[in-house]
């Protein structure tokens, strides 16, 4: 079957969400992949939002705009949406308007047949189910999983809302709504990145989170304080974001795996910490959930805006590691290694993020096959004499945590000796430690895993991308094929240090980003002195698609 885009909109209150997670699980348990996703403005309520369902059978995690069905919950949000819709398509509203539309009064229907206006989101999911071909009895188990501890009286009226909307709608629709999902035997995980962390972190060992919400990585702490017994997680809330980075700082010195998560403002905050971790050389992970700025900027919508703030976070030199996960699988991975990686090299490893990534759900079939954790403290009966910062030719030092053992375990902020003591030794110990911490770099860096590479050697053009655009930029790739356009993707999920890598010769490169400036484009042209054709951005708070990059593809580079 051919992918179909379910759009519900309405304005902030009115419980699209709802609408659209019932209706995600009813399609998941069918046996279909769905991808959902939503943009939303920054108000408890008003405004017009959407909650996007891609449903088909096979996995296809990147967003679409147009819609094959549109259901408005308002007549704002219909005359705000209706241009996404198909030509195709179908409109379903409260009310009767345009030749076409299929008007199902839900309120009305909720307060005069099931018992109260509270139940209309369920009539609208029993409407939407009918016009899918999708039976009754799947909604119904999700409607049971959903609402079963409010009660049974609450439940059956959820039943009966359900079969109210489904009846209307096989009324309404005739010819109309061609669509049939019968079940399939086919299971996906179903899970969003703002998921897939917090299990993650408590996989790879995470035994503290310090943080300060703020979207879209509040979803992270929440999680984790949800589950912090289950996990074994210290979750704290912390006064703000500075607060929130040295309480981790100081769990890692204390010899816990630890972790923060923020966004934007946040991030800026949390900077001199980033600092801190690199003098006293204390393994820190910090998710940064993307979002466009600057200041305060679109707190809902998505971005790759911070790449180079994330490369560049922190006074003097030092080494750290920027990841930035491609989707909900690929960021349970990467935390896994952050924290892999924070503790071999005893460094602040920052995990990107970003609201599109956080906060929608993808659909993998195999979801698993995930690395280990591994430890790297050092054995204190190996040790009699202990240096904190004892010099190494890989600058890496034998780490070990208070109380661990007998020996005295001291750090520094200050420029500091093999011991830990402060010290102006200028001619000597001082560049020694500067040496140590650089030497770490490059050790690292030969660790970095290179780009993915998605071509074949008679592609015309190679977009090469970063993060979350992956998905996205695979399709852009299918629906140019389709033109007879051929090219190909590379895609980097570790941005520092950048590894050794050899760009293909002879090809035009394009770089694509869902930022206004070309991030990627600047540190690629800085690191390996590359020249770019073209350079495709999207940065009005709303995620890169398929379609966009073929657009934008055409409107650029006509002759192509």
């Amino acid at each position: 079957m051919k992918d179909l885009n379910v759009v519900i909109a309405g304005s902030a209150g009115e419980g699209i969400q709802t609408i659209g997670e019932i209706l995600s699980h009813t399609l998941c348990r069918q046996g279909y992949s769905v991808f959902a996703w939503q943009e939303y403005e920054s108000r408890i309520r008003g405004g017009q939002n959407s909650y996007s369902i891609r449903v088909g059978e096979e996995p296809n995690n990147a967003p679409l705009l147009s819609a094959d069905i549109l259901l408005a919950l308002n007549e704002g949000a219909a005359k705000k949406y209706e241009g996404l819709l198909k030509e195709e398509g179908v409109l379903i509203s409260q009310n009767k308007g345009t030749d076409g539309m299929i008007a199902i009064p839900f309120d009305e229907i909720a307060k005069e047949e099931v018992g109260g206006g509270i139940y209309a989101n369920t009539v609208a999911v029993g409407a939407l189910i009918n016009v899918l071909g999708v039976d009754l009895e799947t909604l119904n188990a999700v409607l049971e999983r959903t609402f079963s501890e409010k009660g049974e009286e609450v439940l059956k009226a959820n039943y009966k809302a359900a079969e109210k909307g489904f009846e209307r709608a096989e009324r309404d629709c005739g010819d109309r709504c061609p669509w049939t999902l019968p079940p399939r035997d086919t299971r996906h995980a179903f899970i969003s990145g703002n998921e897939a962390i917090p299990i993650a972190a408590a996989y790879a060992g995470c035994r503290f989170i310090s943080a300060y919400p703020m979207t879209p990585s509040t979803g992270i702490i929440t999680a984790l304080a949800k589950a912090q017994e289950r996990f074994g997680v210290f979750a704290e809330q912390a006064e703000d974001e500075i607060a929130a980075i040295n309480m981790a700082l100081g769990a890692g010195y204390g010899g816990a795996r630890a972790m923060t998560a923020t966004s934007g403002g946040g991030f800026a905050l949390m900077v001199e910490g980033i600092s801190l971790a690199g003098m006293t050389e204390t393994p820190l992970v910090i998710v940064l959930g993307q979002r466009p700025g600057p200041a305060t900027g679109l707190p809902t919508r998505t971005a790759q805006g911070d790449l180079l703030f994330a490369i560049n976070a922190g006074h003097g030199e030092f080494p750290k590691m920027v990841l930035a996960a491609s989707d909900p699988k690929d960021a349970f991975q990467k935390t896994v290694r952050a924290f892999n990686m924070a503790d071999k090299y005893q460094i602040p490893v920052i995990l990107l993020t970003d609201q599109l990534l956080a906060d929608a759900h993808y659909s993998f079939r195999d979801f698993e096959n995930f690395d280990n954790p591994v430890y790297h403290l050092a054995d204190p009966s190996q040790i009699e004499e202990y240096k904190r910062y004892q010099l190494s030719p890989d600058g890496i030092s034998p780490r070990l945590y208070p109380g661990q053992s007998g020996h005295l375990v001291c750090v520094d902020s200050d420029e500091h000796d093999e011991e830990g003591h402060i010290t102006e030794d200028l001619s000597g110990i001082v560049q020694a430690m500067v040496e140590k911490r650089l030497a770490k770099f490059q050790k690292l860096r030969s660790e970095v895993n290179p780009p993915e590479e998605v071509y074949s050697e008679d592609v015309e053009f190679i977009l090469v991308g970063w993060g979350s655009s992956r998905p996205a930029i695979l399709e852009g790739i299918e629906l140019l094929k389709q033109e007879d356009i051929r090219a190909g993707m590379i895609h980097f999920t570790e941005l520092w240090p950048l590894p050794e890598y050899h760009f293909p010769e002879g090809v035009a490169l394009w770089t694509v980003e869902n930022n206004a400036t070309g991030q990627l484009a600047r540190l690629l042209r800085s690191e390996f002195g590359l020249s770019f054709e073209g350079t495709l951005h999207r940065y009005d708070g709303l995620p890169l698609t398929g379609e966009y990059i073929r657009s934008q593809i055409h409107a650029q580079h006509r002759n192509v």
